[in-house]
């Protein structure tokens, strides 16, 4: 869906932000592009939609160069999130979400059933939030308000800068479940500016990390954090890349693997998660020992039986050890 083809940026002969970059985002994938401040990241990203322009190389959308497009309809057809959310003060929501439809000149009928369905799909009444202003709603709210708004026109690109950097942890994780929901459903093609390794292994496909405008591995999550493939990429990652992992498991995928604990009934401090929760988040919560026990329930919320620290301790030597052996058999 989008290709790079040898893409470089140059500021000036001495100032090179992007050198020769040459991948592919896959449709209905989320590509993070991760780094330190200043790899080239926002610049690449920015290339996409021409609010950069590209010296070297050629970014082509859908079998189409970029540079053929007019840039401004080239624009309305790529949706923009970025991390102070962009919203106009003076407008109210609905005119706000529906800001790009108006210039490509949907009527008033096409308008209000979009409006609606996107609405729903955060989980805000339209009839209650439509008239309201961007002053009126919390961070995490408008936030939301300006990913749909980069959706109101049924773009097949997203460019996302940042997107949920400004908002605090908890509300930070909150939308970003609710995001990956959404793109199970919409199954749009990603483009993700993030400075946040957690946040990348979570939200990503694939992750491409940079360094002085290069790419120094491009990969899925899981084998960036086991496979790196140089010295910077096991430093950028750290030492504890085994229980960043354990974000992209879930309890489920533990219980397929050595099952779970009986539970006992005569425990009476317990916490309940559900079977699709991530090991990471289980672990976390089983070491601050926010409960005597930990019972896990399945989608119809039974009980399906216990974890403990022991089984995920067991499940990480799994699949150290399963990934070692692929490792050594190739």
């Amino acid at each position: 869906m989008i290709t790079f083809n040898q893409v470089t940026k140059k500021y000036s002969s001495e100032k090179t932000a992007v050198k020769d970059v040459d991948f592919t985002v896959d449709e209905g994938k989320i590509v993070v592009l991760l780094g330190p401040s200043g790899c080239g990241k926002t610049t690449l990203l920015r290339m996409v939609n021409r609010l950069e322009s590209i010296t070297e190389g050629s970014i082509v959308i859908d079998n189409e160069n970029s540079m053929d497009l007019d840039a401004i309809e080239l624009r309305r057809k790529i949706g923009y999130v970025i991390q102070s959310n962009g919203l106009f003060p003076n407008m109210t929501i609905e005119e706000n979400v529906m800001i790009v439809t108006d210039l490509l000149g949907w009527n008033k009928k096409k308008k209000k059933e979009r409006f609606n369905y996107l609405m729903k799909l955060i989980g805000l009444d339209p009839k209650i939030y439509g008239k309201r202003y961007p002053h009126e709603l919390s961070g995490g709210q408008q936030q939301r308000i300006g990913v749909v708004r980069a959706l109101a026109a049924d773009p097949p690109v997203m460019l996302m800068d940042e997107p949920f950097g400004a908002l605090d942890p908890i509300i930070r994780e909150k939308i970003q479940d609710e995001f990956l929901q959404i793109q199970r459903e919409v199954k749009k093609t990603i483009l993700f500016v993030s400075h946040d390794i957690d946040e990348a292994i979570k939200m990503a496909d694939k992750i491409m990390l940079l360094r002085d405008g290069e790419i120094m591995q491009y990969d899925t999550p899981s084998k960036m954090l086991s496979h790196p493939e140089n010295e910077f990429v096991n430093q950028f990652f750290g030492k504890d890349r085994a229980i960043k992992s354990l974000s992209l498991h879930t309890v489920r995928n533990l219980q397929e693997v050595i099952g779970l604990a009986e539970m006992d009934e005569s425990i009476y401090d317990t916490k309940t998660i559900n079977v699709n929760q991530d090991l990471r988040n289980t672990l976390s919560m089983l070491l601050n020992q926010e409960a005597d026990q930990v019972i896990v329930t399945n989608d119809q919320d039974e009980k399906i039986g216990s974890i403990t620290i022991d089984l995920v301790q067991k499940y990480l030597h799994y699949e150290i050890k399963g990934k070692m052996s692929v490792s050594q058999e190739g």
